[in-house]
């Protein structure tokens, strides 16, 4: 019995030995709407011996529901697992599949063929090596296909394999084949393909997927199993470092740790980085992973880095080698997917998220849109959905980025539309339009600005209807914080619309812009070691939110809490007495909705406005969260 156990054990320890040492290919299929991707892979599946018995029971009897075989095994449905697609007889949605054979594993991105699903399809273009792209024999190259094939070359896919489906629909003639791979050789031809493979096969009968078809004798090339698994594997991995930074750990104020995943090179304890766009240097103290601390780590590792010096980096920067940098710079020229049914036109205004740090920005210029048919660029006055095109962008500060052939972690980005919050767009970096602007290394950071000052630098910011007491509060906060020995500085929402923002309307893009030049000023002195009161209403909880994700944990948000008729009843301005006479349309509370914070870091009660009572609340909220002691790192050497 033991000898038995023993031999199991080493069995499947030869086993997993064996796994681990399989190489991983990435691949997608994509094409047009019933092309057969389903039946596709449920064939490559069942025939490669990767599907459960029961699934295989299960799946028989839904054939007789819901399959297009007759009542015989429909392969589609080992596959389609949501209702609305086995209903249908279509795939909407991206899904994974994980198969393996004696040479190889396989991840398999199950992407949708509709028009309207073309971001699904680019979402699981993003990580692949290799695309399938199917084909209807009897139906030829179709416009949807064509699109595919673009979208997986812009996303860096270089290993392209056509599998001309349904020969059987065509007599698995030779001619048309022929015909069909010539066409598309000569459409693809511009697109830069290193590989282009095309393979007859029927799914349905199982022609050329895993086995030889003695119905196509003529065809001396190989299964797509055999295409597949001696395709090259893995994309190719630059050797310049690049780590975006995920988050900053504090466990304590003996560490402070920089996470992230290595995104591409190699670092080692005592090697120099450069965190961009700061621009601020620093060497490595030590590495921490999963399995405890070591000497290295490379591309793919998730790491906590301690750096030896005390440098104002934070979640977004780029820790890089400084050598081999990427660019820091405001102005991108990029390609763009564009997945919403909105149009995007030139001057639109959205969130832009690259790696890990959001940035505000707008789409300056539409420089041409891809005609799939052609592929050819022409003018484009607008893009709808599914278009693809080049575009130039103008962000509110700088990020750093690589062309996406070169990095496609820091290459890659997406849009995001400010009302919803929903991406809108995919983008891939292809320029910098302004060249290099890397911020200047060394110099005074904000690290040691806040040790000069002896304190922490925050953002108080004070949001509620007009004549709620926002201005009256922070200024008696501020007043407080001067006698305790604080730095502080206090934006009004009414004195900044009168100076920095007297440009901007009262629309609502004019709204928003007023919010986030405020909270980039506020971002910028808390930079120089203040401590911020910004006292502006901001009525929506979006614009409240970006502003808390630009700032991190600098944003504290004070909710001043006053009834609309007692603040009606105050109309220290006379603008509620104009709002009602109609004379201010849109004005908060009366004409244009104020949204409630749902969870403010503070409430303040303000319907009896008790100043010396509410600016003690303030201060004891303060000193409770450890804002009002001095900075943690207050060691220097100048």
């Amino acid at each position: 019995m033991a000898a038995s156990a023993s031999a199991s054990s080493a069995a499947f320890a030869q086993y997993l030995a064996g796994q681990r040492s399989k190489e991983l290919l990435r691949l997608i299929t994509c094409g047009s709407v019933d092309d057969g991707k389903s039946t596709l892979i449920g064939r490559l599946l069942y025939d490669t011996g990767n599907v459960p018995e029961d699934v295989v029971a299960a799946a028989r009897a839904d054939s007789a529901r819901w399959g297009t075989n007759g009542g015989e095994l429909d392969l589609a449905l080992l596959v389609d697992g949501l209702q609305a697609e086995r209903e249908q007889g279509i795939t909407i949605d991206v899904a994974h599949r994980y198969f393996d054979t004696g040479r190889r594993k396989f991840v398999l991105a199950d992407t949708p063929g509709h028009e309207q699903y073309t971001r699904n399809m680019a979402t699981g273009a993003s990580g692949a090596d290799l695309a399938v792209l199917l084909i209807d024999a009897s139906q030829g190259l179709q416009r949807q296909s064509r699109r595919h094939a673009y979208v997986v070359r812009l996303l860096g896919i270089r290993h392209l394999v056509v599998a001309v489906n349904k020969m059987d629909l065509v007599g698995f003639d030779e001619t048309a084949f022929s015909a069909l791979e010539r066409t598309v050789a000569s459409a693809f031809a511009s697109l830069g393909f290193e590989a282009i493979e095309c393979i007859p096969l029927s799914a349905r009968g199982g022609d050329h997927v895993v086995h030889r078809s003695a119905a196509m004798p003529w065809f001396a090339g190989p299964t797509l199993l055999e295409a597949l698994e001696r395709a090259p594997a893995g994309r190719r991995e630059p050797d310049e470092l690049r780590l975006p930074i995920q988050y900053v750990h504090r466990r304590d104020s003996t560490l402070r740790g920089y996470a992230g995943t290595v995104a591409a090179g190699r670092l080692a304890v005592g090697d120099e980085l450069l965190a961009l766009p700061a621009g601020v240097r620093s060497r490595v103290q030590a590495v921490l992973t999963a399995d405890g601390e070591v000497q290295q780590a490379g591309a793919g590792e998730a790491v906590v880095l301690t750096l030896a010096d005390a440098v104002d980096v934070g979640r977004g920067q780029v820790l890089v080698d400084p050598a081999r940098p990427a660019v820091a710079t405001r102005r991108v020229d990029a390609d763009l997917v564009w997945m919403q049914d909105a149009p995007l036109v030139a001057g639109g205004r959205y969130e832009f998220k690259f790696a890990h740090r959001y940035v505000a920005g707008a789409v300056t210029a539409l420089r041409h849109r891809v005609d799939v048919e052609t592929f050819d660029t022409g003018p484009a006055g607008s893009f709808g959905l599914n278009d693809v095109g080049r575009v130039e962008i103008e962000l509110a500060e700088p990020v750093a980025v690589d062309a996406f052939d070169e990095h496609a972690t820091t290459g890659s980005f997406i849009v995001i539309d400010l009302d919803t919050r929903g991406t809108v767009a995919a983008g891939l970096v292809r320029g910098t339009g302004g060249g290099r602007l890397v911020a200047p290394v060394g110099g005074v950071d904000r690290a040691r600005r806040a040790w000069q000052k002896r304190q922490q630098p925050f953002v108080l910011w004070f949001t509620g209807l007009s004549g709620a007491g926002k201005s009256t509060i922070a200024s008696g906060v501020e007043q407080a914080l001067v006698g305790l020995g604080h730095h502080t500085y206090l934006l009004d929402g009414d004195r900044v619309r009168q100076g920095l923002n007297r440009d901007l309307a009262f629309g609502e893009l004019d709204r928003r812009e007023n919010i986030r030049r405020i909270a980039e000023t506020a971002r910028t002195l808390v930079d120089a070691g203040l401590i911020v009161l910004v006292a502006c209403i901001a009525p929506r909880r979006a614009d409240r939110t970006q502003v808390r994700e630009l700032l991190g944990d600098d944003y504290l948000e004070v909710f001043v809490d006053a009834s609309l008729a007692e603040c009606e009843r105050r109309d220290p301005k006379g603008h509620y007495r104009r709002a009602r006479a109609g004379t201010l349309p849109e004005f908060t509370g009366v004409g244009a909705p104020y949204e409630v914070p749902l969870q403010p870091d503070l409430r303040l009660d303000a319907e009896s406005l008790e100043l010396e009572r509410v600016v003690k609340t303030v201060l004891d909220f303060l000193a409770a969260r450890g804002r009002l002691g001095a900075p943690a790192d207050a060691e220097w050497s100048i």
